[in-house]
């Protein structure tokens, strides 16, 4: 079961430090999402032939995205805020260490930033006009399009319409480069784009995957949802079909072999990864392939933004 003994609330700015270690660690996502945002606009650059990306534009596109996915944070405060007052008090909206209103003073300081960041590095429409984009879908899923209980007694279909927030963010990430260049949507970008769409979801299976004793009432896992064999499968088959839309992707800037070969040993790694935690389901064989779906987004998105620049 989780841990139900969180730490105290302090006063001021310490409460924050504490949500921010509890739900958005930034030690954690921030190295990950710089990673993703410099690996967007480089992957952008090579397909416009350029040398290498703009260190403005990956800057914008970090603090952009960072925002993004505190946003996405926030919006799962909301929409899943009875569910963790009911099943996890322990959390913290429902233990009083930060409230709903103050989250959404965060989301709007947040967004405005976003907003003045996008329109003062490329004026006009397009920037600003992704991140819009990007707004709204995120408000429609936060209302769960409307039909939450339609899409909670269908959890394949809740995951598949809501991992489509990926390439969304990913696209304006890419924006960052082919925007102020004038050059429009460079050809190709598509696989990248799907490559984000097939990693998020398995991050997603990834995270929910659980050892018995680590399930908690209330919280559907995968697991829990199809079974270990079923839930472990499916983060297999995920990670192939990432690694497949990602050769895709590396073959349009002439970097196919060495990123095949680099996600053919991680596939290998995942594998033994998956069988240990089939054969032995425990706390640290679970852990183990959610550690792994992080290492392999950093991997993922090095191999295709990072390792053809250092190769030319």
């Amino acid at each position: 079961m989780h841990s139900t003994a969180p730490a105290a609330p302090g006063p001021g700015l310490a409460r924050w430090w504490v949500y921010q270690r509890e739900r958005f660690p930034l030690l954690a996502h921030g190295p990950l999402i710089a990673c993703f945002s410099f690996c967007a606009i480089s992957y952008s650059a090579q397909l416009r032939g350029t040398a290498a990306p703009s260190l403005a534009g990956w800057a914008v596109a970090f603090v952009i995205c960072l925002c993004s996915f505190l946003h996405l944070r926030i919006a799962d405060e909301f929409k899943d805020a009875e569910e963790d007052a009911r099943w996890r008090p322990y959390r913290p909206v429902p233990r009083g260490l930060v409230t709903l209103r103050e989250l959404g003073w965060i989301w709007a300081a947040t967004a405005a930033l976003q907003l003045v960041l996008a329109a003062c590095f490329a004026p006009g429409w397009h920037l600003a006009g992704l991140l819009l984009l990007t707004w709204t879908y995120l408000a429609l899923m936060t209302r769960e399009f409307f039909c939450r209980e339609w899409l909670k007694a269908r959890p394949l279909t809740y995951l598949w319409s809501h991992m489509f927030i990926m390439p969304l963010v990913d696209l304006f990430a890419t924006a960052c480069d082919w925007v102020p260049a004038g050059t429009g949507l460079p050809v190709g970008l598509g696989w990248f784009l799907v490559v984000s769409y097939c990693n998020g979801l398995s991050l997603e299976f990834g995270r929910k995957i659980r050892a018995p004793q680590d399930e908690e009432r209330g919280v559907e896992t995968y697991t829990v949802l199809w079974g270990r064999p079923r839930a472990t499968l499916a983060w297999l088959g995920t990670l192939v079909f990432t690694a497949g839309a990602a050769c895709a992707a590396a073959a349009r800037i002439d970097a196919l072999a060495p990123v095949a070969a680099i996600l053919g040993l991680a596939l290998l790694a995942a594998a033994f990864i998956a069988r240990a935690f089939l054969r032995a389901p425990s706390t640290a064989s679970a852990k183990r392939i959610e550690t792994f779906s992080g290492l392999w987004t950093l991997t993922l998105y090095l191999s295709l933004g990072a390792l053809p620049l250092l190769l030319r």
